[in-house]
């Protein structure tokens, strides 16, 4: 059982210490047994530290690791209320996260401005950094209808738009092509023009999935050629694993050999989670998956945790489309295929709406170490580290994280490599996982044996442009 001393505040302390701890080494790919000195949110020292602290975390036997940073992830949309407005990063905390890439597939749940005011002023319970949706940006220009492209005037509100919220520098755009299939390639790529310098990524949520998966990725290689801006596909599970991952894989490795800047993240579910009116459920998709309505599970409302017949499916597009659905399409060795690829990182696309949603908002990181490391071992444990921490730090330019290193934000998650566990189910989501002791967030502990006990470490982090 670890162990954690407070002790009498003096002046002359440091504030934390982290001792006899196993720290991956990226560099050597190797195992370091030793302590770590942690002051002002920042790691001081890495070796035997003798000094006195405020507080003495004993970590025999644990592995303590950088934050976990979630590369995919969607913010609450607010209400008012602090913890159901960070309740999805609050999740995300307790399986390890420490900083959340938000904004993905196309979508800003709250004005940038108002996300950005709130977190500068009352913190959150982890780090949160943001692209800017370009279907957000859509709607703030009257381009609404989902099945029409912009106009230019429509575009060029957009691009004024995006130009103003550079102040608050995001990390770039996200494209949402499955939910607005009116959005042109061309409209993308002239968008990304308000940018303006170099050093943005672009991530990006596919066309279509299935027989379509190839042709998807091929447009996102496309729009990284004629915009020198990387690009991260998004989720590469929910578009590819039904039968053409190898041919999606391949198409990124050439494209990657040839220069592209592309690269991807996956959840370690075989189910996705959208809202059941969105376009991804318009004709044909059964057809492209080889699925029916009973793989569809509902995940909130009066019919939480049934799988849907045909009434119940056409009755929820029409009266509730903003209800959350899993839809069970994808194929596991096909999952684990994506993770065995050397440019794919963890991401866990989660989001929770009045609490409900997905498990992998509450289970991706430790259900990857389970499954994947301790049972399956398709990869050893620093192999997985890495695609959760140094990885989607390099990705999205976050140079003071992602590794336990003198200078480095002290964002560490401390667990247990043989009992870490995701709990959540798709019947009972937000459960909390085992075996994480601590997660630190600017060197605050904010998660203590799965409850937090902060929830206002976090800040609001601006992309810096490389």
């Amino acid at each position: 059982q670890m162990c954690i001393r407070d002790r009498e505040k003096g002046e002359e302390m440091k504030d934390l210490k982290i001792v006899n701890g196993r720290i991956p080494d990226f560099e050597n790919d190797s195992w370091i047994h030793t302590d770590i000195l942690i002051h002002e949110g920042k790691i001081e020292k890495v070796g035997n530290v003798t000094e006195e602290c405020k507080q003495v975390i004993d970590a025999e036997g644990k592995i303590v690791s950088p934050g976990f940073i979630d590369i995919h992830s969607h913010e609450d949309e607010f209400v008012g209320n602090k913890e159901d407005d960070f309740f999805t990063a609050g999740r995300g905390l307790l399986m390890g996260v420490t900083t959340e890439i938000l904004g993905n597939c196309g979508d800003n749940y709250n004005p940038i401005e108002t996300l950005v005011e709130r977190v500068e002023r009352d913190g959150a319970p982890i780090n949160l950094m943001t692209f800017v949706g370009q279907n957000y940006l859509r709607e703030l220009a009257g381009a609404d209808d989902r099945y029409k492209a912009a106009t230019k005037e429509q575009l060029d509100k957009m691009k004024i738009a995006l130009s103003g919220l550079r102040k608050y520098q995001p990390a770039g755009i996200s494209c949402g092509f499955e939910y607005a299939p009116g959005v042109t390639t061309e409209e993308t790529i002239e968008l990304t023009k308000a940018l303006e310098e170099e050093g943005y990524l672009i991530a990006v949520h596919f066309r279509q999935d299935g027989p379509q998966a190839p042709d998807s990725t091929r447009e996102l290689i496309e729009i990284s050629k004629a915009t020198g801006y990387g690009i991260e596909m998004s989720h590469i599970g929910s578009c590819s694993a039904v039968g053409y991952m190898k041919e999606t894989l391949d198409l990124i490795k050439d494209a990657r050999e040839s220069g592209a800047d592309i690269s991807a993240d996956c959840y370690p579910y075989c189910a996705f989670c959208t809202g059941i009116g969105t376009a991804v459920f318009d004709d044909g998709c059964f057809d492209r998956w080889g699925k029916t309505y009973s793989d569809i599970l509902v995940l909130d409302g009066p019919y939480v945790n049934q799988r849907c017949t045909k009434e119940i499916f056409e009755k929820l597009r029409k009266e509730d489309p903003d209800l959350h659905v899993a839809v069970f399409a994808m194929n596991e060795e096909e999952v684990e295929m994506a993770y065995r690829a050397p440019f794919v990182m963890v991401g866990s696309d989660c989001g929770f709406v009045h609490r409900h949603g997905h498990p992998r908002g509450a289970g991706t990181f430790p259900k990857v170490i389970r499954q994947y490391v301790r049972e399956r071992k398709i990869m050893t444990l620093i192999e997985a580290l890495r695609k959760m921490t140094i990885m989607p730090a390099d990705r999205v330019g976050l140079s003071e994280k992602g590794e336990i290193k003198e200078g480095m934000d002290a964002d560490i998650v401390i667990f247990d490599e043989n009992t870490i566990a995701d709990k959540a189910t798709f019947e009972e989501p937000t459960l909390v996982p085992e075996g994480i002791d601590y997660v630190l967030v600017g060197g605050n502990i904010a998660a203590d044996h799965g409850k937090i006990v902060s929830d206002n470490s976090g800040r609001y982090i601006r992309y810096k442009n490389r």
